[in-house]
C-alpha cells in the first residue's frame, strides 16, 4: 500500500473513531418528531433517468423515489459548473450574491457570515453529517479528502476512497493523456460495487443511519456521490452490459444545428473533442450511462437502509445533481452551456404525508428553492436573504405555479489570447414553461429563443424571426427583472423565515 493511500485510509478511520466518541454523547432516547433529511446529490448528472422519460436509462431506484415523492420536471441549476452551482444550492443564493463564479472557491471567502443549508440545520439542533462530495472537489484527485468543504456545515465528514481513485487510474481511457477529471475519460472496472468510492459511500451511509436510528436528535445526512463525473468508472458487470456499444445513439446533423447559435453559445466546446470518432462517442456514452446505473444502485442501497431501519416515515428525501451534462447535443460535451441539457437537473423531493406525492410538477424551479423548502418543512430558522421560493405549496398541489421561471447564468471570456486578456461577460438564460430565452452580454454577443412546445431539443433559434419580436421583447424584460433579483439586497440581516406548513409525517 502506498504512503498516500495509507494516509487516506488512516485519516478516514480516525474520522470514524472520533465519530464513535461523539456519538456516545448524543445517542439516547427515541427518534425526534422533527423530520430528518436525507439529501442525496449526484455529480454531473443530466436527466438520463427512466422517470424523466429516457428510453435507455436503467435507473430503477431513482425511479422508485419519483413514485414515492414529487418529481420536478423543469428544475434548473443556477450555474452549470460544480463549484458555483454547489455553493449556490447550499447557500440559497445566486452566484451574483455568493461571488463564486469558478471552481476551487468556497463562499466563506466572499460571504463568510452566510449560513449554509446544513449549518442552519445544525445550529437548530440537527445532527449534520456529510459523506462524499457536497461542496466542490477536484475529481478524481481530491477523492478521499475534504476537498473544498465548509467545516462549519457539518459535525461529521467521511471521505472514503475506492479502487477508482486508488488503483485504476492507469487503466482509464482518456482523450488527454494524464488528465481524467476535466476531460472525457472512462473505464469498465473488473471490481464490484463495494470496492468503488460510491459503493463505500453507500456503506458509510448505512452505518451512519444505523446510529441515527438510535439517537434522539433529528439528522441532516448529506450523501454526495461522485458518479457519473469523469472519469466514468463503474463495475463492468453488470452496468456496462446494460448498454451495448452498438446500441448507443449518436447526435446527427450537428453542423446544421450550429448555424443559428451565437459563438458564445458554443464556447464550452473543447478542442480535445475533435479526437472523438463515432466509436469513441459510443464508448463514452456507454460509460456515462453505466456510471449512472451504478450510482443509481448506490442510491437504492441508501434508501433501502432508511426503509429497513424504520426511518422513512419521518425522513424527507431529496435527490438532485449539481448541473446537467451534454453528451454531444449541439456538438457539445460535458457542461458550461446554457442549453437545456447543461442547465436542467433532476430534482425529486419525498416529503412523507405531502398530498402531491406521486405527482409531477411542470413549472420551472431552481436549486435556490431547496434551502427555503427544507427549512419550512423542518421548521428550521433560515436567513431572511434567501433568494429562492419555497416549493412546499407544490408538494401539496403539483399544479401550483409559484415564480413561474428559472434562471441560469454562465461567464464567458476573461482568457488570455496573444498576450492580452479578452473581456469577460455573462450569459443569462430564462426558462419559462414554454420558452428558453438567452442573452449573451445583454444581447451584444447574441440572443437565443427556443419554443419548447414545438422544439424541446432547442434546434431552431427563433430570435431573429420577425414574428417572434413581441415575445422576444417580453422575455427580454422578464429576464432583466429576474437578473435583478440575483444580487444581494443592502441592509438585509439574517432573520427567521416564518413556517407555514409541515408535512403529516404519520401518514402512510
Amino acid at each position: 500500500m502506498s504512503l498516500y493511500r495509507f494516509s487516506q485510509c488512516s485519516l478516514y478511520h480516525v474520522s470514524l473513531v472520533v465519530f464513535a466518541f461523539v456519538w456516545a454523547g448524543i445517542a439516547s432516547g427515541q427518534q425526534s418528531e422533527r423530520p430528518n433529511v436525507l439529501f442525496i446529490i449526484s455529480d454531473d448528472l443530466n436527466n438520463f433517468q427512466g422517470c424523466y422519460g429516457d428510453p435507455l436509462a436503467r435507473t430503477p431506484n431513482i425511479d422508485r423515489l419519483a413514485e414515492r415523492g414529487v418529481l420536478f420536471d423543469r428544475s434548473y441549476c443556477t450555474y452549470p459548473l460544480c463549484g458555483p452551482s454547489r455553493n449556490s444550492l447550499l447557500t440559497g443564493l445566486y452566484p451574483n450574491s455568493t461571488g463564486i463564479l469558478q471552481n476551487s472557491q468556497i463562499f466563506r471567502q466572499t460571504i463568510p457570515q452566510q449560513l449554509s443549508l446544513p449549518q442552519a440545520f445544525r445550529l437548530d439542533g440537527y445532527f449534520a453529517a456529510r459523506i462524499g462530495k457536497l461542496y466542490h472537489y477536484n475529481v478524481p484527485k481530491s477523492i478521499g479528502t475534504n476537498g473544498h468543504d465548509d467545516p462549519g456545515s457539518w459535525e461529521l465528514e467521511l471521505n472514503p476512497a475506492g479502487v477508482d481513485r486508488l488503483e485504476e487510474e492507469a487503466e482509464i481511457t482518456t482523450l488527454t493523456p494524464g488528465q481524467f477529471g476535466g476531460t472525457l475519460s472512462w473505464y469498465a472496472s473488473p471490481k464490484s460495487d463495494e470496492h468503488h468510492t460510491d459503493g463505500l459511500l453507500a456503506a458509510d451511509a448505512n452505518w451512519v443511519l444505523q446510529r441515527c436510528a438510535k439517537q434522539s436528535r433529528p439528522f441532516f445526512l448529506a450523501v454526495g456521490f461522485y458518479r457519473p463525473h469523469t472519469p466514468y468508472v463503474a463495475p463492468r458487470d453488470p452496468y456496462f452490459g446494460f448498454y451495448p456499444k452498438d446500441k448507443m445513439p449518436l447526435i446527427q446533423n450537428v453542423s446544421e444545428d450550429q448555424k443559428d447559435i451565437p459563438a458564445a453559445g458554443l464556447a464550452s466546446y473543447k478542442r480535445e473533442q475533435d479526437k472523438l470518432t463515432d466509436a469513441l462517442r459510443r464508448e463514452c456514452l456507454q460509460a456515462y450511462y453505466a456510471s449512472i446505473s451504478f450510482m443509481d444502485a448506490q442510491v437504492g442501497a441508501v434508501v433501502d437502509s432508511l426503509d429497513r431501519l424504520g426511518l422513512s416515515d419521518n425522513t424527507i428525501i431529496v435527490f438532485t445533481s449539481d448541473h446537467g451534462y451534454h453528451m454531444g447535443e449541439h456538438g457539445l460535451w460535458q457542461k458550461m452551456s446554457l442549453f437545456e441539457q447543461s442547465s436542467r437537473v433532476p430534482m425529486l423531493i419525498v416529503a412523507p404525508g405531502a398530498k402531491a406525492n406521486g405527482s409531477i410538477v411542470k413549472t420551472p424551479v431552481s436549486h435556490v428553492d431547496l434551502f427555503p423548502t427544507l427549512a419550512e418543512l423542518c421548521q428550521v430558522k433560515a436567513p431572511a436573504n434567501l433568494q429562492g421560493q419555497s416549493l412546499v405549496p407544490m408538494l401539496e398541489d403539483a399544479s401550483t405555479i409559484g415564480r413561474g421561471w428559472s434562471l441560469t447564468q454562465v461567464k464567458r471570456g476573461g482568457t488570455r489570447k496573444q498576450g492580452a486578456r479578452t473581456p469577460s461577460f455573462f450569459g443569462y438564460s430564462l426558462r419559462t414553461e414554454r420558452w428558453r430565452y438567452t442573452e449573451w452580454d445583454s444581447g451584444e454577443q447574441g440572443t437565443e429563443l427556443y419554443d419548447h412546445h414545438a422544439d424541446p431539443q432547442e434546434l431552431h433559434n427563433l430570435a431573429s424571426l420577425p414574428e417572434h419580436a413581441a415575445t422576444l421583447q417580453q422575455l427580454s424584460q422578464q429576464l432583466e427583472n429576474a437578473v435583478a433579483t440575483t444580487f444581494p439586497e443592502s441592509g438585509v440581516t439574517p432573520a427567521v423565515r416564518p413556517v407555514t406548513w409541515a408535512p403529516n409525517l404519520t401518514d402512510p
